[in-house]
């Protein structure tokens, strides 16, 4: 039952934790434990209701879905087919201005089908097409601000962990959620491609263009004489078009195997997971990947995934206390009669967002505050599914913000090029963290947009 002491020591005991920068986990876990002996009023119950909570939620299959998706794409990461995306795709691109910008959202795009986070395509993607930019003259913080920002698409575009976390938080279908990301994640692809060809058209030295080839560094692209681009990041032979080739039927199987299963309804989730983890091993050795390797890969994805699943479980518990206590129902209330009506507060939640984007990452945002928001949308009208891609969409951005953008720091941790600051990257990815706020405003406005492809599938 409600009771307002309880309310305010929660929620004051929760922020001074996030002041203060308590992990997260903690945080939540010490605020449940709080507020679950603030309701029983002796530690023997609370703790053994944290046991039960700790049983049902870990032995839930929908646990395994993070660590097995995150195995998927770690797979092809390393397997070099992002590499062998970006090399095809870019050949068919010769003619187009900017054609390694553009190379590298489409790129970007199709690696977002087999990779549930956004770090491995920046990281990825930065080995990959920044030596390429730099060698045609590609404005730094340009070339940056594109690795950056179309490395976000993994967080929209299923697989994504993102997805898989708000569905668990809200216990809505994952499945739903995965084919509600395909026509945002196709439009902010298509809003990115839409921004580099202006830029090659108003300002075309920030693509290249008229500059002449760097000739000392890692070979890509040959030119033409007048120092343009051409086909090709290396010259075609056997060899290369076999690697290609085994690459692009690869992640054409893996999405049509997994999450094609998924959408039809063949697989759950958490099957279709295992079965995309499975497909990625057996491309990662297709492609040469022997056991020091998916030792390592394993491992990595160990030591990534486990603190994920903490943070999720302390979630979970977080999220009981809140329905246990009715502090959750009592701050939805009062979002919901705060008098701003449905667009109003919808504002005032994304405005949260963004000012928690510049102190925690994303997924901490995600944890702390779907169990309060997504509640309190179904209240305003929103539809869930909607409300998810909108709330997606506004965390991502956080991913782009000053001083914590996470996909910021995961470029300048792997940039060839000492002398690039934090600063270039931030500066050039603030355009595509306005596309992100820009397509979460045009889904509140137009809700189909998310809820069109999820309506059809369940007819």
């Amino acid at each position: 039952m409600f009771d307002l002491n309880t309310t305010l020591i929660v929620v004051s005991l929760l922020l001074v934790f996030v002041v203060l920068g308590v992990d997260v986990a903690v945080a939540l876990g010490v605020t449940a434990f709080a507020g679950l002996f603030l309701v029983f009023g002796e530690v023997k119950v609370v703790l053994s209701y944290l046991g039960s909570t700790a049983n049902q939620s870990l032995n839930d299959q929908v646990f395994a879905i993070v660590p097995l998706f995150i195995l998927m794409g770690e797979f092809i990461a390393r397997s070099g087919a992002a590499g062998d995306i970006y090399a095809a795709i870019n050949r068919n691109l010769s003619r187009l201005p900017g054609r390694l910008a553009h190379a590298t959202v489409l790129g970007n795009t199709v690696f977002s089908f087999v990779t549930g986070t956004s770090l491995a395509s920046a990281t990825t993607f930065t080995r990959i097409a920044y030596p390429e930019m730099k060698r045609f003259g590609y404005h730094r913080g340009f070339s940056l601000g594109v690795i950056a920002g179309s490395a976000s698409l993994g967080l929209l575009i299923p697989p994504s962990i993102f997805m898989v976390i708000w569905g668990i938080l809200t216990e809505q279908s994952i499945g739903s959620l995965f084919i509600a990301g395909i026509i945002p994640g196709f439009l902010l692809a298509a809003m990115m491609m839409l921004y580099i060809s202006t830029v090659a058209l108003l300002a075309p030295a920030r693509v290249g263009i008229g500059h002449t080839e760097i000739k000392d560094t890692p070979a890509a692209p040959s030119t033409s004489d007048n120092g343009s681009e051409t086909a090709g990041i290396v010259p075609p032979d056997d060899r290369i078009k076999s690697s290609v080739a085994i690459s692009m039927i690869g992640i054409v199987a893996i999405i049509c195997g997994s999450l094609g299963g998924i959408w039809m309804g063949f697989f759950t989730p958490t099957e279709g997971a295992g079965i995309g983890a499975l497909m990625g091993l057996v491309l990662g050795l297709a492609k040469g990947m022997r056991w020091p390797q998916i030792q390592t890969t394993v491992l990595a994805v160990g030591r990534s995934s486990v603190p994920i699943m903490v943070l999720i479980f302390a979630a979970q518990l977080y999220s009981r206390m809140l329905a246990l206590t009715g502090v959750g129902s009592a701050i939805a209330d009062s979002l919901v009669g705060t008098g701003f009506g449905p667009i109003g507060t919808l504002a005032i939640m994304v405005g949260i967002w963004f000012v928690m984007g510049m102190l925690i990452d994303s997924v901490s945002i995600m944890l702390l505050t779907v169990p309060i928001f997504a509640p309190a949308s179904v209240l305003l009208g929103f539809d869930p599914i909607a409300f998810a891609l909108i709330g997606i969409l506004a965390i991502e951005a956080g991913v782009l913000t000053p001083p914590f953008g996470l996909l910021v720091y995961a470029v300048k941790a792997v940039v060839p090029d000492d002398d690039v600051t934090l600063g270039h990257i931030f500066r050039g990815s603030i355009v595509f963290w306005g596309m992100l706020l820009g397509l979460s405003t045009a889904i509140a406005f137009f809700p189909d947009i998310a809820t069109f492809l999820p309506g059809i599938i369940e007819r």
